[in-house]
């Protein structure tokens, strides 16, 4: 696909619009979508289909200034910007990358820890959650080592680059995300049955389109014997949606049957408890070696 004509197809030419995500810098597997950005002052997610690839549109502002986006928007590719707002917007996020992206880490630190302890306190009273917030606090962690080392989270890629990094002492926590994610345990089966309660849950929360672009990922992966990587694909998907209905579980009970496959979820409280602790240590190993930098 020619991505100079999607504003023109998607009605969107008269904003600031570019390419982010994996296919912005020649990292993409066949089935990724084109991650398009669009700075029209709104929010928001949309799922369009353009012959045979997806695209998703993440509608966004110039005067956004949350570490989270402006994290996400370095590096992206201009397509359509005829007043230069974007580009200038992109110089002034360039200048401060770093900043951005330690400000970033330690955010998703602070979430992790939070997570953890959510998860240490449902152990407490047998809440069958306990086992989705460990997941969630693993990925957390996961996003902060990705800000610290430079890199934009990317959940269908993650693994793959994780195995490249040097192995330093922040790197090296991802040997804990791991274990607690319980990645080992991909099997085909295992991702047959996470992918329906994977698209299942998007279905009732983003009612986007979204789940088209999940099943044809975990089909490529599949496909291509990823099974890792498709495994954590699929939790980091969920994670996401959990959190955006974190404060509606409990009035939805449905959910707790589609994320104890969909995210796989342990159910030895015991474990859970002590993934918590070692989780906890290691956010604030590493918030304490970031509080002492220059």
């Amino acid at each position: 696909m020619d991505v100079k004509h999607i504003p023109t197809l998607l009605s969107i030419s008269d904003f600031p619009v570019g390419l982010g995500g994996c296919r912005s810098n020649a990292t993409h597997f066949q089935c990724c979508e084109y991650n398009i950005t669009v700075m029209d002052e709104q929010s928001g997610e949309s799922v369009h289909r353009i012959e045979n690839d997806f695209v998703k549109i993440h509608h966004c502002s110039l005067n956004d200034t949350t570490s989270s986006t402006l994290h996400q928007l370095q590096d992206l590719t201009i397509i359509n910007d005829d007043q230069w707002k974007l580009r200038m917007l992109l110089s002034k996020i360039n200048e401060k990358k770093e900043q951005i992206a330690t400000s970033h880490a330690r955010s998703c630190l602070v979430d992790a820890g939070i997570l953890a302890n959510k998860a240490r306190d449902s152990v407490k009273i047998n809440d069958p959650f306990a086992g989705a917030w460990i997941k969630c606090a693993s990925y957390s962690l996961a996003d902060a080592i990705f800000c610290l080392n430079m890199k934009r989270p990317s959940p269908t890629h993650m693994l793959e680059v994780m195995r490249n990094m040097k192995k330093d002492k922040v790197n090296q926590k991802f040997s804990i995300i791991h274990q607690i994610l319980g990645i080992e345990r991909s099997s085909t089966s295992l991702l047959s049955r996470m992918v329906k309660s994977t698209v299942g849950f998007s279905n009732m929360v983003e009612n986007n389109g979204n789940s088209d672009i999940i099943t044809k990922k975990y089909e490529y992966l599949v496909d291509n014997s990823l099974l890792s990587d498709c495994y954590f694909y699929l939790g980091y998907v969920n994670r996401t949606n959990l959190l955006r209905v974190k404060n509606q579980i409990h009035k939805n009970p449905e959910f707790i049957h589609v994320l104890k496959i969909g995210l796989d979820m342990g159910h030895d409280l015991v474990e859970i408890a002590n993934q918590a602790a070692i989780l906890l240590q290691s956010t604030n190993e590493i918030l304490g070696d970031l509080k002492n930098q220059p």
